[in-house]
């Protein structure tokens, strides 16, 4: 892989940031930051409402994605943070990779398992999920509820961006085309982001043989009865189609990664 070294830029000069430089976020509903205010000595994170400015059919969130993905990870955000705590290898060298008080913005951020995970960077975190980011919020991270469609970050705000295993949760290609988009916009020039993909073509058949075709969608039984999550293997075609069209990006790293494609793409403008 190779190492992607930002600009190196001072955000903060304690552990806390406010969230004045972010734009508006545009989902279905009005969604909430949730920013730090000190109680005490003890910095905590309170909600603040966002007005939503959602205009965009790609960015009208699918009723599909309404009830296969949000709300499944909201009924099941503590047991899938209870299982999700394994760093992969690949992600963390990228993320060590990076030059010291980089901010790096992750999208999809679940549970929070990257968030902080170098101690020289300062980290963002949203998902789509408000409970995964309750539990984020409880572990002291800075994070936000947003749809990875309309990112509520000014442009060019971070110095590096990851979505790990975010884009097979999106239901068409052009939601998809909008996430790796809104990834380039919210970095800065010379900003490098990591995208994982869980990728149709698996080592072991049996994982892709659980799937079941739903209008090229796959769902899957989750932790019980009645709780479906959608999943969409994305084969490598696929997602170099996604990224073949950027004009202010290019690709400089793929690979495979624990049945996952792993792409790294660099902002040029």
């Amino acid at each position: 892989m190779l190492s992607c070294t930002c600009n190196s830029h001072t955000y903060r000069s304690t552990s806390r940031r406010s969230f004045s430089t972010m734009k508006e976020v545009g989902t279905d509903n009005a969604s909430s930051l949730l920013t730090s205010e000190s109680v005490g000595e003890a910095p905590v994170l309170r909600p603040v409402s966002v007005r939503a400015k959602c205009s965009s059919n790609v960015q009208s969130t699918p009723e599909i994605e309404k009830k296969y993905v949000h709300g499944v990870y909201d009924a099941i955000a503590p047991h899938f943070s209870s299982t999700r705590f394994a760093k992969w290898p690949k992600v963390s060298a990228f993320l060590n990779s990076l030059s010291p008080s980089s901010l790096i913005l992750d999208a999809g951020c679940g549970n929070g398992k990257y968030l902080g995970l170098n101690p020289d960077c300062f980290f963002i975190g949203c998902d789509i999920s408000a409970a995964l980011i309750n539990i984020c919020a409880d572990r002291g991270h800075e994070v936000l509820v947003a749809d990875a469609v309309n990112l509520p970050y000014r442009t060019g705000y971070g110095d590096a961006a990851i979505s790990i295993a975010v884009l097979h949760h999106l239901s068409t290609e052009d939601r998809r085309r909008k996430a790796v988009e809104e990834l380039v916009r919210v970095v800065k020039k010379g900003g490098c982001i990591l995208i994982t993909v869980w990728a149709r073509e698996q080592e072991d058949t049996s994982l892709v043989e659980k799937w079941t075709p739903l209008n090229q969608r796959y769902i899957a039984e989750w932790i019980g009865p009645g709780s479906p999550r959608v999943m969409l293997g994305v084969s490598f075609i696929l997602i170099q189609k996604l990224v073949s069209g950027l004009d202010n990006a290019i690709l400089v790293d793929r690979f495979y990664d624990k049945s996952n494609w792993c792409i790294i793409l660099e902002k040029t403008s």
